[in-house]
């Protein structure tokens, strides 16, 4: 038996077990615990009651329950179906808004047990309730979160932005997804995302591919093909990244798709610009080492011809040494031919312009291409009966003609069908061939031959460059053919492949019929009548040409002074010195041909003028005055100087 001091020392010593579990639930903070009889009315309150409903016991005992709840659930008569919910079931729980004394609301968790006597009679109700506002609050923010999350992700429509399950099933889809991929969600939740690849990826295990890469290095990122619905490919940007919970399993994959097609689109149209920007200065600088050296080899074939040319007059009847002559001549004159090709590719060859009616002389050309092509190719057309004309220069336009038809032939070494068609096409602006918006004649020439392949068929518009054995070709045909068409305003376009032979199609602009054909002097065969003595002042800054033309035009009779310059030519001018005639080269350095002239003529306006080049495309201020083309014969030479003296004196 404990001593009486033991006793006292207890808390609850002297006390019944009825008054130690009051005291129990009195202490009770964090829950409200309260007993109602059988209609609902309070009959006991503890502090856990009065802290979170702010009532006191003495005022909420005797009051129905009722009172803590909502308007809401008293219209729907839950208070009483709680109660009957549990004197039928045993037990009522459930969680809803209560109403606080003051008017506010709070989230409640309730447990309604019923209350029987040993024989099973109902004595009332204990309610337990539990305030998880801050619990409701923090899931309500949690819900927010998640679904302003949702709406952000739902709203984005340049990403596709959804889920795949660990094995790769669309779990989630969004807004973007379904304008870039063409799903929509319930087509494609739960669907494989290996639907988006390629075939050729599906094949190659890329989808798996990416998820392994995912896990392993914690993220996947790639650019490539994807298949929408419609099954048309786009180009997208891919990653994907794992998605792990706490413990760090792998609850799936986030996945964010771009479509990059019109980027991609972009950085090719680019590189083409930055291609065809390379090719164009490419072939502006080639353009313009070839039509210098040609210009220069020009001035040398001058001096050479004209030189051949007075020897002959004096070597006598010698038929050895008269062959040797003709020979060199000839030599001299397929020099000059090469050098009108390298000029025409750089477009600075002289031509002779006339309205010119195509298909007449494609027709004119027929027996000439016939010879050329040999018994194994068989040469058709499609002309039109009559086209609108075209200007241009009547021999360098069959010359091209001439060049494309033996090209083809010589594609087709086993023989095979030569068409010529002619057409006009209109062209719009912008147009694919970055020509001037109008009406076109297009010439086309198609062979069945060999075809070029992709790398052939982007240099073969090169000078020098010839797919031909050595010694077979200069390569220059066809860049030719392509600067003559330039220079007209055209364009010379190739459309060829391996084994389905080539299509030639020369673009030239037809004649409007508005403004004057401004052509160069036409050269003129030798005058009949020995034209009468002459002062001439010649002037060109090469010795070699300019001595060359002093000793022809004096073998001629005429008296010649010399000006290795525009200004040494000025000062000539300046004295007192009687000239007929003026023949200058255009290119020197100081002062040019043309500004030569136009000092000239303000020194002597009614001075007759010839300017002797080799170039075409002279400043659009130069002096209108005759051309003479280089390289030229004496007789040439001798036929423009007669021809200008018959001309109106130009005065100034």
């Amino acid at each position: 038996m404990k001593s009486p001091s033991a006793q006292s020392a207890r808390p609850d010593a002297g006390l019944c077990g009825d008054e130690r579990f009051r005291l129990l639930v009195d202490a009770v903070t964090d829950y409200a615990i309260y007993m109602l009889d059988v209609n609902g009315n309070v009959v006991s309150w503890n502090a856990g009651a009065q802290r979170f409903k702010g009532y006191t016991a003495s005022e909420i005992i005797g009051n129905h329950f009722s009172r803590f709840h909502t308007a809401e659930d008293l219209e729907r008569g839950i208070p009483v179906l709680s109660l009957r919910i549990s004197a039928e079931k045993g037990k009522f729980e459930s969680e809803g808004w209560r109403v606080r004394k003051n008017g506010t609301r709070f989230w409640a968790h309730v447990i309604i047990d019923p209350i029987r006597d040993p024989s099973g009679e109902l004595l009332g109700f204990a309610q337990i309730t539990r305030d998880l506002s801050e619990r409701k609050q923090a899931e309500q923010s949690l819900y927010l979160s998640q679904e302003e999350l949702r709406l952000l992700v739902q709203s984005v429509t340049d990403y596709a932005i959804y889920m795949i399950d660990p094995e790769g099933h669309v779990a989630s889809w969004n807004a973007g997804a379904q304008r870039i991929k063409g799903y929509a969600a319930e087509e494609i939740i739960g669907r494989h995302f290996s639907d988006f690849y390629t075939t050729a990826d599906r094949d190659a295990g890329e989808p798996q591919r990416a998820l392994a890469t995912a896990l392993e290095q914690g993220r996947y990122e790639k650019e490539g093909q994807r298949v929408r619905k419609d099954g048309s490919i786009f180009w997208a940007n891919v990653v994907i990244d794992p998605i792990r919970n706490t413990d760090g399993r792998v609850m799936g994959f986030a996945k964010i798709t771009r479509d990059i097609s019109e980027r991609r689109q972009a950085e090719k149209n680019l590189e083409q610009a930055r291609e065809a920007l390379f090719q164009a200065q490419k072939m502006d600088a080639i353009g313009q080492l070839t039509g210098g050296i040609a210009h220069d080899f020009n001035n040398l074939l001058t001096v050479i011809m004209g030189g051949l040319e007075l020897i002959q007059k004096r070597v006598g009847d010698d038929p050895r040494i008269t062959a040797l002559i003709e020979n060199a001549m000839h030599g001299a004159r397929r020099g000059a031919t090469l050098t009108q090709r390298m000029l025409a590719f750089a477009r600075q060859q002289e031509l002779k312009s006339e309205v010119i009616e195509l298909p007449a002389l494609v027709r004119g050309m027929l027996d000439l291409l016939d010879r050329s092509l040999g018994t194994s190719v068989l040469l058709t057309t499609r002309l039109p009966a009559t086209t609108a004309p075209v200007l241009a220069d009547r021999n360098q336009l069959e010359m091209a003609l001439l060049n494309l038809a033996v090209n083809a032939r010589d594609a087709m070494p086993l023989g095979g069908l030569l068409t010529l068609v002619l057409r006009e096409q209109q062209l719009d602006d912008p147009n694919a061939l970055k020509l001037a918006a109008g009406r076109y004649a297009v010439l086309s020439v198609i062979d069945q031959g060999e075809g070029m392949d992709a790398e052939t068929l982007r240099r073969a518009l090169e000078p020098f460059f010839t797919t031909k054995g050595v010694g077979k070709g200069t390569g220059l045909g066809l860049s030719m053919v392509h600067g003559l068409a330039q220079q007209l305003g055209g364009l010379l376009d190739l459309k060829s492949a391996p084994g389905e032979g080539t299509t030639a199609d020369l673009w030239i602009p037809l004649y409007q019929g508005t403004g004057p054909v401004i052509a160069a002097m036409p050269a003129l065969p030798p005058a009949d009548a020995r034209r009468p003595k002459l002062a001439i002042l010649a002037v060109d800054d090469d010795a070699l040409v300019l001595l060359n033309t002093v000793d022809m035009l004096e073998d001629l009779g005429d008296d010649v002074t010399r000006a290795f310059s525009g200004a040494e030519a000025l000062a000539i001018l300046e004295s007192d010195q009687p000239f007929d005639l003026m023949i200058t080269d255009h290119g020197m350095p100081g002062m040019s041909g043309s500004e030569l002239i136009e000092q000239a003529r303000l020194l002597r306006p009614k001075l007759r003028i010839v300017l002797a080049t080799g170039y075409a495309e002279l400043p659009p201020a130069a002096p209108s005055v005759p051309r003479l083309a280089k390289p030229y014969t004496q007789a040439q030479l001798d036929a423009s100087v007669a021809e200008v003296m018959k001309m109106p004196v130009a005065v100034a």
